[in-house]
C-alpha cells in the first residue's frame, strides 16, 4: 500500500457477509424432453431477484429436470413456488412417462442450508412452503426428510411409494395422506403430489457400467445400497455396505449401458469417493467393471477435493498442490468425463456462486507488473509485497514437491506433503493478501470522499478515517507475519530437501523476507497517521519483532545453501 493520501474500493467484511442466511434450492420438475416448459420453469424462478440459478440439468431418458438455485431464504422459497406454479400449469403428470421414480409435476423440493442458517430452519421453511402450495394452488405435499411431521416420511421413498399412479389410492387412506391436501381433484390428477423437505447436501451419481444388464446393475445397487435387498428366507433384509445411501439400478438408452444410480445423503458418512471404491469393488465382483461416474447437479466443492486427496495419498503423492490440480485428479480418479466433459467450473457450487470480477491475484505476471508501473497508485508496495511473500511460499512448497516424488525417497513422501500442503495454505493466503491490501487503501481514500459540511459529519468522517487507516496498518502486518511462517519452510528445505533444489530454497528465503520487510514499510506509513498513538506502537512493536526474526531465519537458511552448492 502506498500513501495515506492516495486511493482505494471499500473493502468487503467478508465477516458481515458470512451472517447473511444462505439457502440452496434443487427441485427435480418431470420434464426432461420439452425445452419449451423447462425454459418457462427456468424463467419463472429466474424472475425473483435475489436468486441466482447456478445450474438447470433435464434428462431424456429419466424425463426429469434438476434446476438448481440459491439466494436468501424469502427468494428462494418464493422462487419454489413460482417455479411449482409454472410446472403446474404446464405439466400433465396423466401423460407422463421416464426411468426415474416421481409422483408430481414438481416431484421434490428441497431446502438446503449454505449459510448463516440451521437445517432446522430450512425444515420451518420447508414446512411453510408446502402449505402454502397447497392453499394457493391446490397442489398435495409430503413433507420428508428434516421437514417431516412422521418420523417413517423421513425417507423420501415413503412418500413417493407408488409414484403418482398410486396417489389417488393413497389420498383416500387416512393413514398414507398428503400432509398437506384434501381428496383427489382435478389438481391432483394433473399435478400429482409434490414432496417438500429439508436436507443436507444430496450428491446425485450414477456409476456406469460396462453391460447393458440392468438386473445386473440392480444387483450391484442392492449390494451397497444403505437399504440392501430383502432376504431370500422372506425374513427382513439384507443391508448394504454404503450408509447414507439409496440407489437402484437401470439401462440409459442414450449412453447404451446400465448404470447404478445412487443418491448420496450423508456426505460426512460416505464420501463420493469411498461410493465409487465400493461400488466398483462390488462390480468386478459380479464380472462387471466401473468405467466412470456422472455427477447429476451440483457438488460442494469438498466432495471433489477429499477425492483428489485420497487417490493422491493411495499414489504416495504430495497433498500439497494447487486446489485445481486437486480436482483434476479427482476428475480423472473416477472418470467423471466418461460419458460427457466434466467443467468443474460448471459443476461445483463454490465456483459459481463466486466472484467473477477477476482480482490482481488473477492477473498474469505481465498484467500485475505493468498495472503496478501504471499511474494508478494502486497496487502498491503493499501488494507486491504480499506478491513477493507469495513467491516466497511458493518455492518452499516447490521444493517439498519435488523432494517428495525425488526417485529412492519414496518412504518419505508424507514428510514432503506435510511441509507443501502448509506452504499451499501460506501461498493462498498471501496470494489474497494481494487484493485486500489494495482494497484497505481504497477504502481510506472512500472515507475521504465523505461528507465534511457539519460538525457531526466531521467526526464521523475523521472516525472512519482512523478505523480504516488502523485497518490498513493491520493488513500488511497480517502479510509479515504469513511470510514469516514460509522461511521455516524454506529452512527445512535448505536442510533436508532434494539437494538439487537448494537454491530454489534460498530464492524462496529471500522473497519471503523482500515481502516482510516492504510491508513493514507500509505497517509504518499508515502508524504515522493514526491518532491512537498506542494502537500505533503495537503495530510497530510487533513489525520491528517480525522483521528481526525473519532476517535471523533468512541467515540460517542463505548459510544452508550456500553450504550444498559450495565449489
Amino acid at each position: 500500500m502506498a500513501l495515506l493520501s492516495e486511493k482505494m474500493t471499500i473493502f468487503e467484511d467478508t465477516k458481515t457477509n458470512a451472517m447473511k442466511k444462505f439457502i440452496e434450492c434443487v427441485p427435480n420438475y418431470s420434464e426432461g424432453r420439452d425445452k419449451t416448459i423447462i425454459d418457462a420453469i427456468v424463467a419463472a424462478i429466474s424472475a425473483v431477484e435475489g436468486v441466482k440459478v447456478l445450474d438447470v440439468d433435464p434428462g431424456e431418458a429419466t424425463n426429469r429436470t434438476v434446476v438448481t438455485f440459491v439466494g436468501e431464504p424469502e427468494p428462494v422459497c418464493e422462487a419454489a413456488f413460482r417455479g411449482a406454479a409454472k410446472a403446474k400449469e404446464l405439466i400433465d403428470m396423466t401423460k407422463h412417462h421416464g426411468a426415474h421414480p416421481r409422483s408430481g409435476a414438481t416431484d421434490v423440493l428441497p431446502l438446503i442450508p449454505v449459510a448463516g442458517i440451521t437445517l432446522e430452519e430450512c425444515a420451518v421453511l420447508a414446512r411453510s412452503l408446502a402449505k402454502r402450495l397447497y392453499e394457493e394452488l391446490g397442489i398435495p405435499c409430503y413433507c420428508y426428510e428434516a421437514a417431516a411431521f412422521k418420523p417413517e416420511r423421513k425417507n423420501l421413498a415413503v412418500c413417493r411409494e407408488g409414484e403418482y399412479e398410486a396417489l389417488k389410492e393413497k389420498m383416500a387412506d387416512e393413514s398414507r395422506k398428503p400432509d398437506f391436501g384434501g381428496p383427489w381433484d382435478a389438481v391432483a390428477e394433473r399435478a400429482g403430489a409434490t414432496n417438500v423437505g429439508a436436507r443436507g447436501f444430496l450428491v446425485a451419481v450414477n456409476f456406469n457400467l460396462n453391460t447393458t444388464s440392468t438386473r445386473r446393475a440392480m444387483a450391484v445397487a442392492f449390494d451397497v445400497r444403505e437399504k440392501g435387498r430383502k432376504n431370500p428366507s422372506g425374513e427382513g433384509w439384507i443391508p448394504g455396505t454404503l450408509k447414507g445411501t439409496k440407489a437402484i439400478g437401470w439401462y440409459i438408452d442414450e449412453y447404451g449401458i446400465a448404470q447404478v444410480s445412487m443418491n448420496i445423503t450423508d456426505i460426512d458418512v460416505t464420501p463420493l469417493h469411498i461410493a465409487f471404491e465400493e461400488v466398483s469393488a462390488k462390480a468386478a465382483a459380479r464380472g462387471l467393471r466401473v468405467t466412470g461416474a456422472e455427477i447429476v447437479g451440483l457438488v460442494p466443492k469438498r466432495v471433489l477435493i477429499e477425492a483428489g486427496r485420497y487417490y493422491l495419498e493411495k499414489q504416495q503423492r504430495s497433498l500439497g498442490i494447487s486446489e485445481q490440480e486437486i480436482v483434476k485428479i479427482a476428475v480423472k480418479s473416477m472418470s467423471l468425463d466418461d460419458l460427457k466433459p466434466f467443467n468443474p467450473k460448471e459443476k461445483v457450487i463454490e465456483y459459481l456462486i463466486e466472484d467473477k470480477k477477476k482480482g490482481l491475484a488473477q492477473m498474469t505476471v505481465e498484467g500485475f507488473t505493468r498495472e503496478t508501473a501504471s499511474e494508478s497508485p494502486a497496487p502498491g508496495g503493499g501488494s507486491v509485497s504480499a506478491a513477493m511473500g507469495a513467491f516466497g511460499a511458493a518455492l518452499a512448497t516447490m521444493v517439498a514437491n519435488l523432494s517428495s516424488h525425488k526417485r529412492g525417497w519414496d518412504a518419505r513422501w508424507k514428510e514432503f506433503s506435510d511441509v507443501a500442503e502448509e506452504g499451499q495454505a501460506l501461498l493462498d493466503r498471501l496470494l489474497s493478501l494481494i487484493d485486500e491490501d489494495t482494497a484497505a487503501f481504497n477504502r481510506i481514500m472512500d472515507c475521504f470522499s465523505m461528507p465534511k459540511g457539519t460538525d457531526e459529519e466531521k467526526a464521523a468522517r475523521a472516525q472512519a478515517i482512523e478505523e480504516a487507516t488502523l485497518f490498513a496498518a493491520k493488513v500488511p502486518l497480517e502479510t509479515m507475519e504469513t511470510a514469516l511462517k514460509a522461511l521455516p519452510l524454506a529452512l527445512q528445505m535448505a536442510q533436508t530437501g532434494n539437494p538439487a533444489s537448494a537454491s530454489d530454497a534460498g530464492v524462496a528465503a529471500l522473497a519471503a523476507v523482500a515481502g516482510i520487510r516492504g510491508a513493514r514499510l507500509n505497517v509504518r506509513i499508515n502508524a504515522a497517521s493514526l491518532k491512537d498513538k498506542a494502537s500505533a506502537q503495537s503495530l510497530l512493536d510487533r513489525a520491528d519483532a517480525i522483521e528481526a526474526e525473519a532476517l535471523r531465519l533468512e541467515k540460517e537458511v542463505i548459510e544452508e545453501v550456500n553450504n550444498h552448492i559450495e565449489l
